[in-house]
């Protein structure tokens, strides 16, 4: 992979994630001795915004692009009542590929947004799942053609999972199907499955896994990209966060999409309330 060809992208994004980060605040510090369990929850009652930056190539018609993507992703949860909560998460992608859809062509800017909201009970069930549903909408906030699908999208969503000990694991779905848009771009028909399984050590370490299979209902193929991940839980002053770096591997991935190994870096600000 040429890492070293995306230094210049570098610096090029992470103006952009800095401007693109809400100014959260929180008066209360938090132990620690339960963030790290939270934040392997994807509906947990926490303030946190990670940022993940993945990088792919072989991409492209002829296989030569390749592509910098960097997720903001603010996760805000509310309280409904004492018994209901709604947990809201969006993905707001950055994007700078190069190469792509043949040599020679290059975008860089905002891609869709993907907005979802969870409504989740405020405590387990009694057999200890953990479960959330709601809608999810895809947003054409794409500034490229060649960086979004021009498409307007609606589905449900939902996630469950179990923790037992260090051990979390479950999985999420939703599923997006586009009803207004531009009508020279094809529709939207995608299902997304996530499942997951993290274990957390005594010092805070955090090993995960998980697939975030897509599969496309117009073209009838699947994007399997399998990821592992090491993180850290740290405190760098009155700033919690946690660091991670993996790898991913695409098991399945169709013809002009991102191939082979890709690399994945975290990093998670936690605001405990």
């Amino acid at each position: 992979m040429p890492f070293n060809n995306s230094v210049p992208r570098l610096r090029r994004v992470l103006p952009t994630i800095a401007l693109a980060l809400p100014a959260f605040a929180s008066s209360q510090e938090g132990g620690q001795t339960d963030i790290a369990a939270q934040l392997a929850n994807p509906i947990a009652s926490l303030i946190s915004v990670p940022i993940q930056a993945n990088y792919d190539d072989n991409f492209g018609i002829d296989d030569k692009g390749s592509v910098f993507r960097t997720n903001v992703q603010p996760v805000i949860p509310f309280s409904l009542n004492e018994d209901w909560n709604v947990i809201s998460r969006t993905i707001l992608p950055i994007i700078d590929q190069q190469d792509t859809p043949f040599v020679g062509y290059s975008e860089f800017g905002l891609g869709d947004v993907t907005q979802s909201l969870f409504f989740s009970p405020s405590k387990p069930t009694a057999g200890g799942w953990t479960w959330g549903a709601g809608p999810a909408f895809l947003l054409p906030t794409a500034t490229d053609e060649f960086l979004g699908a021009e498409q307007w999208g609606v589905g449900p969503t939902a996630v469950a999972l179990k923790q037992s000990g260090p051990w979390t694991f479950g999985g999420l779905v939703n599923h997006i199907e586009s009803f207004v848009g531009d009508d020279d771009r094809g529709d939207i028909s995608a299902t997304f499955l996530q499942p997951f399984v993290s274990y957390i050590t005594p010092t805070k370490t955090t090993f995960s896994m998980n697939l975030e299979s897509t599969y496309n209902w117009e073209n009838t193929a699947w994007s399997v990209p399998i990821n592992l991940q090491v993180s850290q839980l740290l405190k760098f002053g009155d700033q919690l966060m946690q660091l991670g770096a993996g790898v991913r591997y695409r098991a399945e991935s169709p013809d002009q999409r991102p191939e082979g190994w890709g690399v994945r870096l975290n990093v998670v600000f936690v605001y405990p309330r």
